[in-house]
Formats: C-alpha cells, structure tokens, sequence
C-alpha cells in the first residue's frame, strides 16, 4: 500500500511514462472508486494495473477528490486492476482490452471497509515507541498491561525518560518543568503551565501517550523539559460501536511502618473503583461520540516520618499521614460533522469533577517521645469542577494536505477548598479552619495553515490567549492557632498572551531539517489585596524569540543522525505566586511569591538511531541551560520552629546527560524495550530571600550530583489469548535544592486474558509487587537538617474487564 507522497511520486512516473508511450496508440481506462457502504467516492485510492499472465506492472495512478481515475495509452490485452486503500478490503478485477474503442469506462467499483482494522484485531507487536522523524515517542495504553485501572501518572512510570512522584509530579530527563497536553491542548486538567491532576486522571480514558523532547515551533514555548500528549479515546467507525470496561482493585493491604503514639489509624485495604464506557454512532457526513469515566478510590496518600535536628540540638520526631478519598467523573462528548470533502467541522464538550477529602493526622514530639507538644489533625474538602468547549473548523484545499484549521478552546475550572483543622497543645485545644475559592476562565484561539511543499511542508499560525483567575481566602482562627489571618483577602491573576510561529520542513533522499521560529508576547498582573502583610501587587510582561532547529542525516534506510536545538520558557502558574499558605502541615508552610519571574531554557540534542529486523535502538545526548531557575526555598524564622517553603528565582542550572531506548521482538511471542536514562544535575551558587513572613535570606553552594533511571518492561503473548508484562522501575539518588533523594526500586506484573473471540479483556495485575517503593529525603538549610521517608501506599492489586460492542 503507498502513502500518500508516494502515490503521488508514482503518479508523476507513471505520467512520464505514459508520455513515452503515447507515439502508440492504445485505450483510456476510466472508472470510479466509492464506499461499497456509504457510496460515498473515495480519494487517494491506489489504481495499479498488471498483466494477467505473468502480473508484470503495466500503468499506476490515484483517483482525484471526486473519487475518478483515469489510465491512458493501455495495450491491447487481458489485466488485473488492484484497488487498495488504507481500511478497506484491496478490491480486484479483470479488465479486456480491445482495438475497437479508444475509452473504456469501468463504471463504479465499491470497495468494502475491513472490518478486522475498524475492529481492532490486535497487533502481536508492540508498536516501535520511537517515531520515525525522531522529534516523538508513541506509547498505547493498551501495550501497559501492569498499570491497567489505574491513573495515568501510575501508567507514566513506565515511560521512557519519565519518573513521578506522590505528589503528582512528572520529571522528564530530570526536570519536573513539563507541559502536558490533552489531545493537543493545554486544559485545566492537567494545568496551563505547570502539570497538575494526573494523579486521578483515569488510564481507561486515554488512547495513548505522546512524549515529545524537542517541540517545534508550532507548540507554545512553555515546557523546558518538553511536552506529554494525553490523547483521548475517540471512535469513529462506521454505525454504531462501543466499549464498556470495569477495573477494581484493593491497595495499602498491610502497615508497612507502624503509627507514632496517639493518631488515628492509617487507611488500610483501601478500595479501588473504575468503570468507563465509550459510544459512537457514525453516518455518511457526521459522528457522534461520546465518552465517560468514573473513578472512585481510597488511598494513603502520604505517610512521611522524618526527624528534624537544629542548630541548637533540639530533636523533633514528627509524622505526616494523609488518608484520601477520591471520586473522580469525567464525561466527554461530541460531533464531526463533514459539509463536504473539503470542509469539516468537530464541536465537542468536557465535563470533569473531583472530589478530594483527606483525613490527615501531624503528632509532633521531641526526640526521645518524652513529649508531645503538638497534634495537628485536618479535614480537607476540596471539590474541583472542570468544564471544557472546542470547536475546530478544518478546510481542505483541492491540493492534497494543504489545509486552514480554525481552533477555538474554552475552559471555567472552580477550585472550591475548604481546610478544617484540630490543633491540640498541651495545655489547650483550638480549633481552625479557612475557605478557598477560585473561578480559572480561559479562552484559545488558533489558526494554523500547513501547506505541501515539493519537497516538504510550510506550517504558520497564530495564537491568542486570555486567561483570569480570582482567588479568595478567608481564614477563620480558633484557640491559640498557627494561621496568619492577615495573609489572606483576594488576588487576581490576568494573562494575555499573542503568538505568532512559522515552520519550515525539508526533506530528500539524505537530509531532513525542520527550523522554526515561535514569538510571544506575554503580559501578566497579579493584582493583591492591599492590606496583605507581605506582599504586594506585582506581574511581569515580555516579548521574546523561540527557535527551533532539528537536522538529520540518513547514512541509509536503517540509520539516522540528528541535532535538536530549541529555547523555551517557564512561566510561574498561578499557584507559584499564590500569596496565601497552605497548612498541610503547620510547621511547614507552603506559600508562593508573586514577584517570581519566568526561566529561559535553552537546549541541545544530538540523537542516533538504528534499525534491524526485530528492533531498534535510540540513543541521545542532550544538555538543558536553565536561567531563573524556579524552585521552593525552605527556610527557618529566627527564634521559630516554623519552616516556611517558597518558590524563588536561583539562577542557573544545567541538566546534562544521555538517553538510550532500546526494543527488540526476543522470539515471536516476546518482545522486551528497556530505557536508561543517565543525567547530571548542577545547581549554581545562589542566595535569596524569603519575604514570607519576616525577611529572611538563605545561600547555597553550587551542588552538583550525577543520577539517573533504568527502565524494563517485557511483555510476552502466550497461547490461548493470554498476555503477560513484567516492568521494572530503578531510580538512582537525585539532587534537589537543599539536598537529595534517595535511591527507589519498584516491580509491576500484568496478565491479561482475551475472551470472547477478541471482543472482550480480562486482566489482573498489582503495582509495586515487592513493596520496595519509597521516597527518602536529605533537606539542609540554615540552622537545619530534614531528613524523611514515606511510606505512602504504592502496592496496588487490580482486576478488571474490558468489552467491544
């Protein structure tokens, strides 16, 4: 089967060919291609025309938009005309040619679709994770049997490059500065800067998983680490298709580190719920989809023991155990409604809600249990609501692959928190609370235009953002509290961003280069109430250039190098500069800093990749040069126990290392890829000052630490439908500011059964099968040492069920 820029390079051939010819005389074959189902004409069809004895190739073509070929200057004799286009059933007939007729019209010829590709047979191999242009890495959830009902952060860890943590954090390469899109859009649930929500994100809505390094210019320039591409589930057979899936599943089946004295019990046996379901009814010009997941879980989502040593010699033992409950619904619908070949239109709608309320237990004591002078014990009711629009209009001009898209994208996202605290002393018992509520508004408008080239492409677009986020925060003090009721009020936040890019893509038969050239405009306000103690107004505004170079020699069909080289941005989310504190805990207080600036990346890849029969191997060397770089400063008050944790500016940083992905099909039923990711951290000197809530300035020494991750994941098909994966994760030791975290190691086993002549799944898997997975941590500041380790459930046992319809 030809692709389309082959077909029309055969087509040109052939053409010539025909020209030679044309001193003999012979008959035009004609004819028309449509759907055999909704007689609907079929473009870009393959026409090839053999010799019906020895089936040597005699002429080729495509047929037009209206779905019509022609073949001129055919010799007297008997043929086979092939028909075959990508979906549908490659259709054949005998064709006699005479002497008498100079033209021969075929008539029409239906081609019926092939239900075994709308079906979705499955593919005994994994799809190759490394595009061919090298700019992507593709990975299907339906190829991640270990982490099937759970989260997409859970599914991340397996990703090449990738590693998370309990806080719902990504690091790429390692840097947690990473956009995430979904079907190609910045949404509020996973955040417009930076990344947010994957925790509760169910896998069962996702079709597969983009990660992109090195983006071009045609994405918005934040992400210094690159960009995740979520893609939904979305389908568009022909008549009406579904599928229904239920997934359960138990976690925290054990206490792997007991309680301090006189908290509540940890969550234990937590239960895991998640059905889902997706439904299209597709007819000639339009489809209608519509899409629904809901998750529902029980989880320990924290439980950190840690010790904290002064400069004085004062010892506090404390415990943060956080026990959560989640429900989590999203619904996603729509219509593609096509007017005609060449004009379509897609409006679809997403609602999300979530539900979060964590029980949390905080004991404080000094470090030989003679006393406890604190119990903090908090409440946290939080309910988010996410409700997205989108309407793209996409024109196709008559010429192949030259298209105008008109995107308009609309999101309202309510954080609504309410914080209920108990703060028992030795002497007394008060009781505290506060309320937090904001509405995100955000509008995106793009218009792209991507025109073919004769040896490439030119794409261009421009992009326009508004964006407001009003917060308000109201504290509600009880019997000697903590909470600072003079840091709350209101602040508004404001973005306007205007973009412009153009890109420009060559290729021949040993170079590839693709260069482009992204220019934004950004200007923020962050408006505070006037009576904060702190901090005041602030905001930031800047018009800046975003190149992107990659350039690629083929030494062969089965060898390719390539250079990256682009400069992005990280502009501070709103939460960053969020000027209220948050209370998780009361000894360490998170708070955000509106007079935070963006950081500039700039980055180079040099990148190689081979290909055999049964594999392929992918390895890079790459450096990242950060300026600004954006990070929290935990600092000590003088004369306090208070830590107070801050994001600032601390200069400049660099990220270096090397990348190899490797896949190999070992024998026909198992196929393993493995991933090493080696990288070296470096941190410049740096002194800042934390304003919050009493000047206070903290330096630090340019630390530097070489880390990195080992990543395995094999995955074998056995007889009688069954599959298996085994995955394993290594993290070594890594640097952060103030100090490192130590060394992890975690292994995940999936089986899966297919049933019902491949209409329906059944599978079975646990995360974490060793329990071996947790987090330790160093943290040195001025007149401190923080060291930590959590003991958060990452033991997952899951079973569930899958049907087509």
């Amino acid at each position: 089967m030809f692709t389309k820029p082959f077909s029309f390079l055969f087509f040109f051939l052939t053409f010539c060919t025909s020209a030679l010819w044309a001193q003999t005389k012979g008959t035009v074959l004609s004819g028309k291609i449509r759907d055999a189902q909704t007689k609907a004409a079929l473009s870009f069809v393959n026409i090839v025309l053999k010799t019906d004895t020895d089936s040597t190739f005699v002429a080729g073509t495509i047929t037009n938009e209206e779905g019509i070929f022609s073949l001129p200057s055919v010799k007297k004799g008997k043929y086979k005309l092939t028909a075959s286009f990508v979906g549908y059933l490659v259709t054949k007939q005998t064709v006699s040619v005479g002497q008498l007729s100079d033209f021969l019209d075929l008539g029409t010829i239906d081609m019926p679709e092939d239900l075994r590709i709308l079906e979705e047979v499955k593919v005994v191999a994994q799809q190759q994770g490394i595009a061919g242009t090298m700019d992507k890495k593709t990975f299907t959830t339906a190829d991640n049997i270990s982490q099937s009902g759970g989260s997409v952060l859970q599914m991340m860890n397996n990703l090449p490059g990738i590693t998370t943590s309990q806080e719902g954090k990504i690091q790429l390469r390692g840097s947690d500065k990473v956009v995430v899109l979904i079907d190609g859009k910045q949404t509020a649930l996973t955040g417009f800067g930076s990344q947010t929500g994957l925790d509760n994100l169910p896998a069962s809505a996702i079709e597969k998983i983009e990660i992109i390094n090195n983006p071009s210019a045609k994405y918005d320039a934040n992400g210094n680490a690159g960009i995740i591409n979520i893609i939904f589930k979305k389908n568009d057979q022909y008549g009406r298709n579904g599928k229904v899936g239920l997934a359960a599943g138990l976690g925290a089946l054990w206490v792997r580190k007991e309680n301090l004295p006189t908290i509540r019990p940890q969550f234990q046996n937590t239960p895991k719920l998640n059905p889902s379901f997706s439904l299209n009814h597709r007819r000639q010009k339009a489809n209608i989809f519509l899409q629904g997941d809901w998750l529902y879980t029980q989880t320990l989502n924290k439980n950190e023991f840690s010790t904290r040593t002064y400069a004085t010699g004062e010892s506090i033992l404390q415990q943060i155990k956080r026990n959560r409950t989640t429900t989590y619904a999203t619904v996603k619908t729509g219509m593609d409604y096509a007017f005609n070949t060449n004009n379509t239109l897609t409006v679809s709608g997403l609602f999300n809600r979530e539900k979060i309320l964590d029980n949390g237990d905080n004991p404080y004591f000094k470090g030989d249990f003679s006393n406890r002078y604190r119990l903090w014990q908090f409440l946290e009711d939080e309910v988010k609501y996410t409700a997205m629009a989108t309407a793209v209009f996409v024109h196709k001009f008559s010429q192949p692959g030259r298209l105008l898209n008109f995107n308009y994208n609309y999101t309202f996202h309510r954080e609504d928190e309410k914080y209920f605290f108990t703060n028992t002393l030795p002497a007394s018992t008060g009781t505290d609370s506060f309320k937090l509520l904001s509405d995100e508004q955000v509008s995106d408008f793009n218009i792209d235009y991507i025109r073919p080239l004769r040896q490439g492409r030119l794409e261009t677009g421009v992009k326009l953002r508004r964006r407001s986020i009003p917060v308000n925060m109201q504290f509600f003090p009880g019997q000697n509290s903590p909470l600072d009721v003079n840091a709350g009020g209101w602040a508004n936040y404001y973005e306007t961003i205007p973009a412009a890019y153009g890109n420009y893509v060559f290729e021949n038969d040993h170079i590839e280069l693709e260069s482009g050239l992204r220019v934004e405009y950004v200007n923020v306000n962050y408006d505070v109430n006037p009576n904060h103690n702190t901090y005041k107004s602030d905001g930031y505004n800047y018009t800046q250039p975003f190149p992107n170079l990659r350039l690629a020699y083929k030494l062969n069909e089965k060898n390719k190098i390539s250079f990256f080289f682009n400069r992005r941005v990280d502009r501070p989310n709103e939460v960053d500069i969020r000027i209220f504190p948050k209370y998780d805990e009361p000894e360490l207080i998170k708070v955000g800093n509106p007079a935070l600036k963006p950081q500039f990346t700039s980055s180079f890849e040099v990148g190689y990749k081979t290909n055999w029969q049964n594999g392929n191997l992918y390895a890079a060397a790459y450096q990242r040069i950060t300026d600004g770089t954006i990070t929290r400063i935990a600092t000590q008050v003088p004369g306090s126990v208070l830590l107070y944790n801050i994001f600032q500016n601390i200069g400049r940083s660099y990220n270096t290392g090397i990348e190899m992905v490797w896949q190999q099909q070992l024998t026909k039923p198992v196929s393993l890829n493995a991933s090493v990711n080696i990288y070296q951290n470096t941190i410049n000197a740096f002194s800042v000052t934390n304003k919050y809530p009493v000047p206070t300035t903290y330096t630090a020494d340019k630390q530097q630490l070489m880390s990195g991750n080992v990543k395995l994941n094999s995955l074998a098909h056995l007889s009688n439908g069954f599959d298996v994966q085994v995955s394993a994760v290594y993290l070594a030791p890594d640097l952060i500011p103030q100090g490192r975290i130590e060394k992890r190691f975690s292994l995940d086993l999936g089986v899966k059964k297919n049933v019902q002549k491949g209409k329906g799944d059944i599978f079975l898997n646990t995360t974490d099968l060793l329990n071996t997975m947790q987090i330790r941590k160093k943290i040195t500041g001025t007149g401190f040492v923080l060291q930590s380790a959590d003991y958060y459930e990452t033991q997952v046992v899951r079973i569930g069920y899958n049907r087509k319809f």
